[in-house]
């Protein structure tokens, strides 16, 4: 998983007492906002409805206007609502994606004062089951007090892309014949 996670590693111990730890990456660094939900319908259910970009405004909340392909390069075209605020047409570009599994975008603002990493992940819990990760890391310069001062309203825009996104794929799932795999 993507994230700003970091190991101290002991490179060298020249002296009894003397250690020299050097962080090592793990992925980007900077302030995180996620949100997870569970989610009763299989994973390539959960991508067929991410990777139709272009359908997006018929369920999304967060991003109401989508359009662009997701592959390594690919610039979206998305026009994002949080809360009351004016609506924000965004370019980011998809860096990273694997099917049934994850996508990932970046967006540079402000000329490169905040810079983000998106995330989309489907982690797989059984055949019908699956945990939805959406989040942001916001690095750069400016991007920790962006996140800070936009942060309640990020989680909440993500929580509502995610309500939306389980409701639509357990309905899908449903006219497929498929069924939840645990009592709800």
């Amino acid at each position: 998983m993507l994230g700003p996670k970091t190991q101290k590693t002991n490179m060298f111990t020249p002296a009894k007492g003397f250690t020299f730890n050097m962080p090592t990456s793990a992925g980007p660094s900077g302030v995180r906002v996620e949100h997870r939900i569970g989610v009763q319908a299989p994973a390539d259910v959960i991508w067929d409805i991410l990777y139709d970009v272009d359908r997006w405004s018929e369920w999304n909340p967060l991003y109401v206007e989508a359009a662009g392909q997701i592959r390594i390069g690919g610039q979206l075209d998305l026009t994002m609502t949080l809360g009351d605020d004016k609506p924000t047409h965004i370019h980011p570009v998809v860096f990273e994606w694997v099917p049934n599994d994850q996508i990932h975008w970046r967006l540079k603002m402000m000329g490169g004062l905040v810079s983000t990493t998106r995330f989309l992940e489907i982690e797989v819990l059984d055949t019908a089951a699956c945990i939805f990760s959406n989040g942001e890391i916001f690095g750069g310069l400016l991007g920790p007090s962006v996140a800070k001062r936009m942060g309640r309203k990020i989680y909440r825009g993500f929580e509502a892309m995610d309500e939306a996104l389980k409701q639509r794929a357990e309905a899908m799932w449903r006219e497929q014949g498929g069924a939840p795999t645990s009592a709800a």
